[in-house]
């Protein structure tokens, strides 16, 4: 709150506070028909008045000079967003320049990561095509690789596997919702 806004409205309070003094003083004196302490107590409530106005304008001007300080820091945050807003649509724009020129110069490729155990499955695959080469197809299709023998899995809840039902021999069936 600005200086002269608190001073204003202080000021205000006070004087019309102030003003209650006179205007008792001039009830009582009307009741005794005293025109001269009326005529004094009138006095000082006019000039309790007229400091009531005073505070009251300077009041006001506080006010505005708040409400325009006001303006002055949101439209100074507001280009501020602006600005902000602008930088970062810069720097995507030339992001996605780069990423355009690094597609165009043909290294528009993915990466994958093999695990150790794909590593061994994909060495095992390799030596059973290299070791039923062609089986005698006349044809000239590609002999199918020896078949994998893997157990069948159960994998629990908590990520653990565990071997089937099945494969143990209990003979019991399994069935999966999705």
């Amino acid at each position: 709150m600005h200086t002269k806004t608190m001073e204003g409205l202080v000021g205000a309070k006070t004087n019309m506070n102030l003003l209650n003094t006179p205007f008792r003083v001039y009830k009582d004196a009307r009741r005794r028909g005293d025109q001269a302490t009326m005529d004094r107590a009138m006095d000082y409530v006019s000039q309790f008045s007229d400091k009531v106005d005073e505070y009251q304008s300077k009041a006001e001007e506080g006010m505005e000079e708040d409400a325009k300080e006001a303006r002055e820091k949101a439209e100074l945050e507001r280009e501020k967003a602006i600005e902000k807003r602008r930088k970062e649509r810069e720097e995507l724009e030339r992001r996605t320049e780069e990423q355009k020129a690094a597609d165009h110069s043909g290294v528009n490729a993915d990466t994958i990561e093999i695990s150790e155990d794909g590593k061994v499955l994909l060495k095992g695959n390799d030596a059973t095509d290299q070791a039923t080469p062609d089986s005698g197809a006349s044809d000239g299709a590609a002999a199918e690789p020896a078949n994998i023998k893997t157990e069948p899995v159960i994998y629990s809840k908590t990520g653990t596997a565990s071997q089937s039902q099945s494969s143990l021999g209990t003979g019991a069936s399994v069935s999966v919702s999705v």
